[in-house]
């Protein structure tokens, strides 16, 4: 069983950046793909980027090159660095897990309870 726990949330502006953490703890975390997803109100939850041993980082197309993932296998924690906010990143920031591969629909087995994020224009 795994446990996500997610940090770095709150209210930052537009056109600044963020960084997210994900610590994990109940399993051994490299054998994982791991990914961010994010849900605003009223929407689907929507895939942000992950990253996994098979097949290294993938990156939602929509974000066009603002984030940036990594992960430290030695201390079970994810990370999300996301750039230029705006106001429509506004959402809450979930972290997933799977055994092997990332895939960009929410099929994982485990999920953190997910982070606020705002962002004021």
């Amino acid at each position: 069983q795994v446990q996500l726990i997610e940090s770095g949330g709150g209210l930052f502006q537009a056109g600044g950046s963020l960084r997210l953490s994900c610590k994990a703890s109940g399993g051994t975390f490299s054998r994982y793909g791991v990914a961010w997803f994010r849900q605003a109100p009223g929407k689907e939850r929507e895939f942000v980027a992950g990253n996994s041993w098979v097949a290294g980082d993938l990156h939602s197309r929509s974000m066009k090159g603002r984030t940036i993932i990594s992960r430290d296998n030695r201390n079970m924690i994810l990370y999300l660095q996301m750039n230029s906010l705006k106001a429509e990143d506004t959402a809450v920031y979930y972290c997933a897990a799977r055994l092997g591969s990332v895939i960009v629909t929410p099929e994982y087995d485990y999920w953190g309870q997910g982070t606020q994020v705002t962002v004021s224009s």
